[in-house]
Protein backbone atom coordinates (compact mmCIF):
# COMPACT_ATOMS: atom_id res chain seq x y z
CA UNK A 1 0.00 0.00 0.00
CA UNK A 2 1.35 3.50 -1.14
CA UNK A 3 1.63 5.97 1.98
CA UNK A 4 2.44 9.57 2.72
CA UNK A 5 2.33 10.47 5.85
CA UNK A 6 3.30 14.05 6.93
CA UNK A 7 3.78 15.67 10.53
CA UNK A 8 4.76 18.46 12.46
CA UNK A 9 2.71 20.73 11.29
CA UNK A 10 1.16 23.20 14.44
CA UNK A 11 0.04 26.68 15.48
CA UNK A 12 3.23 28.74 15.57
CA UNK A 13 3.73 32.80 15.91
CA UNK A 14 5.05 35.15 13.07
CA UNK A 15 8.53 35.04 12.65
CA UNK A 16 8.67 31.48 14.37
CA UNK A 17 9.78 27.91 12.45
CA UNK A 18 8.28 24.29 12.13
CA UNK A 19 9.84 21.58 10.19
CA UNK A 20 7.61 19.29 8.56
CA UNK A 21 7.97 15.63 7.33
CA UNK A 22 7.05 13.52 4.85
CA UNK A 23 7.30 9.36 5.25
CA UNK A 24 6.79 7.52 2.62
CA UNK A 25 6.13 4.01 2.25
CA UNK A 26 4.68 1.30 -0.48
CA UNK A 27 7.15 2.86 -3.76
CA UNK A 28 10.26 3.25 -5.16
CA UNK A 29 10.88 6.53 -3.07
CA UNK A 30 14.38 7.13 -4.87
CA UNK A 31 12.95 6.81 -8.45
CA UNK A 32 10.45 9.89 -7.56
CA UNK A 33 10.40 13.47 -7.35
CA UNK A 34 8.82 14.83 -4.25
CA UNK A 35 6.85 18.38 -3.47
CA UNK A 36 5.27 20.20 -0.69
CA UNK A 37 1.89 21.69 -2.24
CA UNK A 38 -0.17 24.09 0.58
CA UNK A 39 -3.83 25.17 0.53
CA UNK A 40 -5.61 27.93 2.41
CA UNK A 41 -9.01 28.01 2.82
CA UNK A 42 -10.96 29.40 -0.66
CA UNK A 43 -7.28 28.71 -2.48
CA UNK A 44 -6.30 26.53 -4.76
CA UNK A 45 -3.38 24.68 -3.97
CA UNK A 46 -0.27 25.89 -4.94
CA UNK A 47 3.18 24.10 -5.36
CA UNK A 48 5.78 25.78 -2.25
CA UNK A 49 8.93 23.30 -2.84
CA UNK A 50 10.01 20.05 -4.92
CA UNK A 51 13.26 18.07 -4.48
CA UNK A 52 14.52 15.83 -7.71
CA UNK A 53 15.38 12.13 -7.73
CA UNK A 54 18.27 12.17 -9.58
CA UNK A 55 20.32 14.96 -8.08
CA UNK A 56 18.56 16.11 -5.30
CA UNK A 57 18.29 19.96 -7.12
CA UNK A 58 15.44 21.98 -5.43
CA UNK A 59 12.67 24.35 -6.31
CA UNK A 60 11.18 26.97 -4.51
CA UNK A 61 8.00 28.91 -5.39
CA UNK A 62 9.23 32.84 -5.03
CA UNK A 63 7.13 33.44 -2.02
CA UNK A 64 9.15 30.87 0.11
CA UNK A 65 12.52 31.67 -1.50
CA UNK A 66 15.16 32.04 1.23
CA UNK A 67 12.66 30.55 4.38
CA UNK A 68 12.01 27.05 3.70
CA UNK A 69 14.59 24.35 2.85
CA UNK A 70 13.58 21.26 1.54
CA UNK A 71 15.50 17.75 1.69
CA UNK A 72 15.38 14.16 1.22
CA UNK A 73 17.15 10.85 3.10
CA UNK A 74 16.38 8.48 1.22
CA UNK A 75 17.46 5.72 3.77
CA UNK A 76 14.45 6.78 5.84
CA UNK A 77 12.59 7.26 2.53
CA UNK A 78 11.87 10.62 4.30
CA UNK A 79 11.41 14.07 2.70
CA UNK A 80 11.62 17.40 5.09
CA UNK A 81 10.53 21.07 4.24
CA UNK A 82 12.04 23.01 6.88
CA UNK A 83 10.26 26.29 7.10
CA UNK A 84 11.70 29.60 8.75
CA UNK A 85 10.59 33.44 9.18
CA UNK A 86 6.92 32.01 8.87
CA UNK A 87 4.46 34.48 7.98
CA UNK A 88 0.33 34.65 8.71
CA UNK A 89 0.37 33.70 4.65
CA UNK A 90 1.88 30.85 5.10
CA UNK A 91 -1.19 29.74 7.06
CA UNK A 92 -2.48 26.40 5.15
CA UNK A 93 -2.73 22.91 4.91
CA UNK A 94 0.75 21.86 3.61
CA UNK A 95 0.53 17.88 1.57
CA UNK A 96 3.61 16.32 0.25
CA UNK A 97 3.12 14.38 -2.90
CA UNK A 98 5.12 12.06 -5.28
CA UNK A 99 5.63 11.87 -8.91
CA UNK A 100 6.97 10.24 -11.93
CA UNK A 101 8.24 10.75 -14.40
CA UNK A 102 9.54 14.46 -13.20
CA UNK A 103 7.52 17.22 -14.98
CA UNK A 104 9.22 20.31 -13.74
CA UNK A 105 6.09 21.66 -13.07
CA UNK A 106 3.53 22.29 -10.16
CA UNK A 107 0.60 20.84 -11.84
CA UNK A 108 -1.49 18.73 -9.34
CA UNK A 109 -2.83 16.60 -11.61
CA UNK A 110 0.37 14.98 -12.70
CA UNK A 111 1.30 14.24 -9.59
CA UNK A 112 0.83 10.28 -8.33
CA UNK A 113 0.77 9.83 -4.82
CA UNK A 114 -0.07 12.26 -1.52
CA UNK A 115 -0.50 12.60 1.42
CA UNK A 116 -3.45 13.13 4.10
CA UNK A 117 -1.82 16.80 4.66
CA UNK A 118 -0.88 18.47 8.12
CA UNK A 119 -2.24 22.15 9.33
CA UNK A 120 0.52 24.71 10.01
CA UNK A 121 -1.23 27.81 11.15
CA UNK A 122 0.85 30.92 11.55
CA UNK A 123 -0.52 33.97 14.58
CA UNK A 124 0.11 37.52 14.20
Amino acid sequence: EVQLVESGGGLVQAGGSLRLSCAASGFAFDDYDIGWFRQAPGKEREGVSRISSLDNSTIYTDSVKGRFTISRDNAKNTVYLQMNSLKPEDTAVYYCAAELPPTGIWVPELWDYWGQGTQVTVSS
